[in-house]
């Protein structure tokens, strides 16, 4: 059956750093939100952004947190909103919308990984909860603002989504032992199966959707493992610095920052939606010869993005329309 997961002719590659693919881009008078806009590759994501000429929002559970780390940064705009809580992300999105100001570029950044087990008002687990039903609850918030924008909406997933697909039996971990890596595995499987289906609904609008592994760099999202579970990654050389090795996935947050901004500005996606992308590229299916690299199947499967924004929909009470 024909995919689109075909890497197409990129100019860029696993090495292209965030100011490689934005040489050039000029986004002034657009407006780019980005969730996880103040810190880690969603910081650099931002200043980049703001560099190119957009006017940038970051929503951020911390807003003064996130403005002392976006001080330096011109053209940013912090605002209250926690994704665990759907009415913050919808007081959030009315604001916006309210504006009636287009929006071009929203880029899901936000996320949490390996977390223990906490639940929010709703039940659902943390991780699913933050990392999927808050960014689908704040896209569908948005919808008419990304209309007006004939915007892309970016899903930062990543390889963590070949741990595990999504189990749409026990997705809260209610009848199985919590496993926070099986959760973050299906959380970021959630991010790939999100863009499929909202491009399938966006394109006709001029919204196209694409979703990303941006590479493994260690940031605050590793705040919940242990000094022995970093060593496991084998991260670190015999000096005790970051290893960079971007063919392999080890990248600094410049080259992190890349393939979510490639996704975000390239022309040559004007007429892609719906795929996972790396190293500035589209993802190929991943199979055994190409290791850890590409999508699993189970993360591009149309029929499972539909069947999850049917429960998505169905959770949060929330579509686009």
């Amino acid at each position: 059956m024909p995919t689109p997961q075909q890497p197409i002719r990129s100019p860029f590659h696993a090495a292209s750093t965030a100011a490689d693919v934005m040489a050039g881009v000029d986004l002034s008078g657009r407006i780019a939100i980005v969730t996880g806009g103040h810190s880690g590759i969603g910081l650099v994501t931002a200043r980049r952004l703001a560099e190119a000429g957009a006017n940038v929002i970051v929503p951020a559970r911390d807003p003064h947190r996130a403005r002392e780390a976006l001080a330096d940064v011109g053209q940013v705009e912090v605002q209250a909103m926690d994704l665990m809580q759907p009415d913050s992300i919808q007081a959030f999105a009315r604001r916006i919308v309210a504006q009636g100001n287009p929006i071009s570029l929203l880029i899901n950044c936000a996320g949490i990984m390996a977390a223990p087990l906490l639940r929010d008002a709703q039940s659902h687990e943390s991780q699913f909860a933050t990392n999927h039903l808050g960014h689908y609850r704040l896209t569908c918030g948005l919808w008419p603002a990304l209309v007006a924008g004939k915007g892309r909406v970016i899903a930062v997933s990543s390889r963590g989504h070949q741990i595990a697909g999504i189990d749409f039996q026990d997705i809260d971990f209610q009848q199985r032992p919590y496993d926070k890596w099986l959760a973050y595995g299906q959380s970021k499987t959630a991010n790939a199966l999100f863009a499929l289906a909202l491009d399938r609904r966006g394109s006709p609008h001029g919204i196209r959707a694409f979703s990303l592994h941006p590479g493994q760099i260690l940031t605050d999202l590793a705040r919940h493992l242990s000094t022995e579970e970093i060593a496991a990654f084998d991260i670190y050389d015999q000096q005790g610095k970051p290893r960079v090795e971007p063919e392999s996935g080890l990248k600094t947050l410049e080259q992190g920052a890349a393939t979510g901004l490639w996704c975000a500005t390239s022309k040559d996606l004007d007429n892609q939606g719906g795929v996972y992308c790396e190293d500035c590229n589209i993802a190929p299916i991943n199979d055994a010869a190409l290791g850890r690299k590409g999508v699993a199947h189970w993360a591009a499967d149309p029929e499972l993005a539909e069947r999850l924004w049917a429960l998505s929909r169905q959770w949060t009470g929330m579509d686009v329309a």
